[in-house]
């Protein structure tokens, strides 16, 4: 069921996504440069079953498994789903299934897509093959698809010793998430007072905490906030931390600080950069205020506000 937000609340698309970037050891290592030469392995167990994809320690002891062995390019399909309307960076771009295969010669299903013209041509227990792509790179997209095939099922293994020329030791798979972003009445609120240069926050009415950005209810108490607070402009350096690493698309000089910041009257501290100062100068305590945005609608940074650094019993309960 699709619940459509109330119009008067705010809505924007959101897109989160990052690198992920991890080394790989042996088993790993040999599986994608495996595919990258169009060969499939597994990893045998100590019981002898033979998983694909391999896994580097055995599910049922922990002990370590090192024996690969190769399995077939064909194979069964143990279970399926129909994805009518595929997005952006699916392997496909016309509708097709994703599909468990149990490959000939192995024990366990590798998940991947089935090119088929339509759900009617799809059934478990269809035979099925590998269909290569045309470049590969050394990952699991090197299997462009299975596709149907008729063939006798079964098959044996062979050992390989993993050995190939130029072997994959690490990848990076980016992760994507699209969606749309509703933030509910209370931080609407709290949006629309950021674009007149206030910073409202919600009173718990139970134990009186100020949250902000307000959260439309107190996770203490479980009770709806409702009462509105004004909070700040000022506040107080709670904790921070030394940034090293240039993210990307962020147009910021490293090195520079992120905080916890304590706005006055509120309850907890938000996150904020601090700029305007040293980096190095920047402690714990450190009185600050907003700089805004070119265009107003929210804090771009904070800086020193010239005020006493406050003394460490004001706010060590918002550490």
């Amino acid at each position: 069921m699709t619940v459509t937000p109330p119009p008067d609340l705010l809505r924007a698309p959101l897109v989160v996504e990052f690198p992920f970037t991890r080394s790989l050891g042996p088993v790993q290592s040999a599986f994608l440069t495996g595919l990258r030469e169009r060969t499939l392995l597994g990893v045998r167990t100590e019981s002898g079953r033979i998983l694909v994809p391999p896994v580097e320690y055995d599910p049922e002891t922990a002990a370590e498994l090192r024996e690969l062995v190769e399995v077939g390019a064909t194979g069964t399909v143990t279970t399926w789903a129909w994805n009518p309307e595929p997005r952006a960076g699916q392997p496909l771009t016309t509708p097709f299934a994703w599909v468990l295969v149990r490959l000939d010669g192995a024990d366990t299903s590798l998940l991947h897509v089935l090119d088929a013209p339509g759900p009617e041509a799809v059934r478990t227990g269809m035979r099925v093959r590998v269909r290569w792509a045309e470049e590969r790179a050394g990952a699991i997209t090197d299997i462009a698809c299975f596709e149907p095939h008729e063939s006798a099922g079964g098959g044996g293994t062979r050992y390989h010793d993993g050995a190939f020329d130029d072997p994959v030791t690490g990848i990076v798979a980016p992760a994507r998430l699209d969606y749309t972003y509703s933030p509910g009445r209370a931080q609407t609120r709290y949006l629309h007072a950021l674009a007149e240069r206030r910073t409202v926050g919600e009173r718990c009415p139970s134990c009186a905490k100020v949250y902000v950005p307000p959260r439309g209810a107190c996770p203490t108490c479980g009770v709806a906030t409702t009462d509105r607070v004004e909070v700040g402009p000022r506040g107080t350096v709670t904790t921070f931390c030394i940034v090293n690493i240039k993210a990307k698309n962020l147009d910021i000089d490293v090195p520079y600080v992120y905080a916890h910041i304590a706005l006055d009257g509120a309850g907890l501290a938000l996150h904020g950069r601090i700029a305007g100062i040293p980096y190095d100068q920047v402690r714990m305590g450190l009185r600050v205020e907003p700089v805004w945005s070119d265009d107003g609608r929210y804090p771009d940074h904070y800086r020193p506000c010239g005020e006493p650094d406050a003394d460490y019993d004001t706010y060590k309960e918002l550490l």
